[in-house]
C-alpha cells in the first residue's frame, strides 16, 4: 500500500517499519508507546549511547499521524504518546493544524522541530534532546511543556500564543547563530511561564512578551559571555510577579513553594546584563538572593519599571551598574548589603512610597545609599527619601535627610556662597535644627547683658528717657525688627561702640538664617 492510502479507514500502511507500525497502532488506541530499554544509561536521550532502528521512527510518519492520521479505535481518543523514541529527519508541521494530543518523553531528535504558525491543543516534550525548536507564531489552546529538554541551537517562540502554561523547568538551551538561546519576543502566555532551574547559554529575549499570571525564573542560571545581555526583556508585562529567586533542587513542587528545611537550594544567577526597561508587573519584582555578575559596561536595568513591590534583596553586584531611573514602585523592600557601591547606582526619577528594610538599615547607611546614586548633586533622591520618612512619621529623620541635601548642595557653590552655607549650618543647621537659634540667642543675650552692665551709658535725651536696662538694651540690639525703646536712648562711646555693632550684625545674621530655615520648612509643608 502506498503512503497515505487507506489511512482514513485505519489500515496500516505497507512501508512502515516495525517501530513505526507499533506507534501507528498506539496512536489509534491513544496509549503510550514506549521503546525505552529500562537501562537509564542507554535510555538517556542526551547521552552518547546509540539508538538503533528498533527504536527509530521517521519524522514524516509522525507528521502523517498528527495532520492526517487514521481514526481512533472504537471508544478511544487518538493521541501521540511516545517514550524513548529516536526521530529521524526534521519534524515539520509548519502551518498545520494538529488536533490530537501530543506528548513525547525521553525522545531524541536528529534534526530540528519546525512548527511556525502551527496550531495545537496541548504539546508536551519532556526530557527530550532537540537540535532546535523553530516555533514562531505557534498557537496552542492549552499548554506547551518543554521541561528538562536540551536544545543545542536555541528555541524560537517569537509571537507565539500559548493558551495556558509554558513550562521550561530544568531545560538547557544553547544559543543559535544570532546569539539567542530563547527568542520569544512578542509572545503571549495565558497563565504561567515557569522556567525554574533553567540553564540559558545566550540571550534570553522576551521583548514585549505578555504573561497572564507569573514569570518564574527561580534557580535559573543565565549566562551570555558573548554579548551585553543575558536577559533582554524590555516592555515585558506580567500580571502578577516576576521571580528571580532561589529554588529547591530535587523538589518535585518547584513552583511557588518555600523549600523544606534541609533541602538544597539553587539561587538565581545571571552572568551578563539584564534589561527590564518599561516593564509592568502587577504584584512584585522579586530579586531575593539573586546573584548578578556584570562587566563594567553591563547593567541591571529597571528603567521606568512599574510594580507595587520591588524586593531588592540580592547579592551586591561587584561591577556594572544598577539603574532605576524613572522606575515607580509602592513598596521598596531592600537591605543595606544589596546595593552597589557609589558610582554604580543610578536613581534619577525613581519614586517609591514606602521603605521596608530587611535587617539593619540605619539612616546613615540610607544617606550613603542616596549619595551612591548621585555622583553629582541632585536634590530629587533626598527629597523623595525625606517625603517617604515624613509620611511614615519619622520627622526627625526627614529633617536629617534634608540637612544632608543642603550640605551636599553646598559642595557645588562658589566660595562666598559656600562660606555663607557653612555659617548657616553652624548657627541653625540650615533651619532644620531650630533649637540652635534659641541657644545662640540666649548665649548672646547673656553675654551682652553682663558686658553692658559695666558700660557708661549717657542718655541721648537728658530730658526724658526710660530706665537703663542692660538686658533690654542687649535684646534691642539682637532683634533687628523689633524696637524695645532702648538702643536709641543711650550713647555708648569708645570700644563699647564696637560691641554694639557686633551685636547688631550677629542679630541680623541670626535672624536671616532663621528666616531662611523657616522658609524651607514652609515650602516643605
Amino acid at each position: 500500500m502506498t503512503e497515505g492510502a487507506g489511512a482514513d479507514a485505519g489500515d496500516l500502511p505497507d512501508d512502515l517499519t516495525a517501530a513505526e507500525a507499533g506507534m501507528w497502532q498506539a496512536f489509534r488506541n491513544g496509549s503510550v508507546y514506549d521503546l525505552s530499554s529500562g537501562d537509564a544509561v542507554v535510555d538517556d536521550p542526551h547521552g552518547g549511547h546509540p539508538w538503533g532502528p528498533e527504536r527509530s521512527v521517521r519524522a514524516r510518519i509522525i507528521c502523517w499521524l498528527l495532520l492526517d492520521g487514521p481514526p481512533a479505535l472504537a471508544g478511544r481518543v487518538p493521541a501521540l504518546k511516545i517514550v524513548g523514541v529516536r526521530v529521524l529527519g526534521s519534524l515539520d508541521l509548519a502551518g498545520g493544524t494538529v488536533t490530537p494530543y501530543v506528548e513525547m518523553h525521553g525522545c531524541r531528535f536528529d534534526a530540528e522541530i519546525v512548527l511556525p504558525e502551527a496550531r495545537f491543543t496541548t504539546v508536551r516534550l519532556v526530557d527530550c534532546s532537540v537540535p532546535r525548536l523553530e516555533a514562531a507564531r505557534v498557537h496552542t489552546e492549552g499548554d506547551l511543556h518543554l521541561p528538562r529538554c536540551r536544545f543545542q541551537n536555541g528555541v524560537r517562540l517569537t509571537d507565539a500564543r500559548i493558551g495556558t502554561d509554558l513550562l521550561l523547568n530544568q531545560a538547557v538551551v544553547y544559543r543559535d547563530r544570532s546569539g539567542r538561546s530563547l527568542a520569544a519576543d512578542g509572545m503571549t502566555v495565558g497563565q504561567d511561564l515557569q522556567a525554574e532551574l533553567l540553564e540559558s547559554h545566550g540571550e534570553l529575549s522576551l521583548r514585549s512578551a505578555k504573561i497572564g499570571v507569573s514569570l518564574s525564573l527561580r534557580g535559573a542560571k543565565l549566562a551570555n559571555p558573548y554579548a551585553r545581555l543575558a536577559l533582554n526583556a524590555p516592555q515585558l508585562t506580567v500580571e502578577r510577579s516576576l521571580y528571580l529567586t532561589p529554588a529547591g533542587v530535587g523538589n518535585p513542587l518547584l513552583s511557588g513553594t518555600t523549600p523544606a528545611r534541609g533541602t538544597r537550594i539553587q539561587r538565581f544567577e545571571c552572568r551578563g546584563g539584564v534589561r527590564l526597561d518599561d516593564g509592568r508587573f502587577g504584584d512584585a519584582v522579586d530579586l531575593e538572593r539573586a546573584g548578578f555578575t556584570l562587566t563594567d559596561d553591563q547593567e541591571l536595568s529597571l528603567r521606568r519599571v512599574q510594580t507595587p513591590e520591588l524586593r531588592f534583596l540580592g547579592d551586591r553586584p561587584q561591577r556594572g551598574k544598577v539603574v532605576l531611573s524613572g522606575a515607580r514602585v509602592i513598596n521598596l523592600v531592600d537591605r543595606a548589603g544589596a546595593w552597589p557601591e557609589p558610582g554604580h547606582l543610578h536613581m534619577g526619577g525613581f519614586t517609591y512610597e514606602n521603605l521596608v528594610p530587611q535587617g539593619p538599615f540605619p539612616l546613615a547607611a540610607r544617606l550613603d545609599w542616596v549619595a551612591a546614586a548621585t555622583a553629582e548633586y541632585n536634590p530629587e533622591p533626598y527629597e523623595r527619601l525625606a517625603a517617604v520618612l515624613r509620611a511614615a512619621g519619622e520627622d526627625e529623620d526627614a529633617r536629617e535627610v534634608l540637612l544632608a541635601k543642603q550640605r551636599r548642595r553646598r559642595e557645588t557653590l562658589p566660595p562666598a556662597a559656600k562660606c555663607w552655607g557653612f555659617l548657616q549650618d553652624w548657627v541653625v543647621a540650615y533651619g532644620y535644627r531650630p533649637g540652635r537659634a534659641a541657644v545662640w540667642m540666649a548665649v548672646l543675650w547673656a553675654a551682652g547683658t553682663l558686658a553692658f552692665a559695666h558700660a557708661d551709658h549717657p542718655p541721648t535725651n537728658p530730658g526724658g528717657h526710660p530706665a537703663w536696662s542692660p538686658a533690654l538694651f542687649t535684646l534691642d540690639l539682637l532683634l533687628p525688627v523689633i524696637d524695645l525703646g532702648q538702643a536709641g536712648q543711650w550713647q555708648l562711646r569708645g570700644d563699647w561702640q564696637w560691641l554694639v555693632t557686633a551685636m547688631v550684625l550677629l542679630g541680623w545674621v541670626l535672624a536671616t538664617t532663621v528666616a531662611a530655615g523657616a522658609t524651607r520648612l514652609l515650602r516643605r509643608s
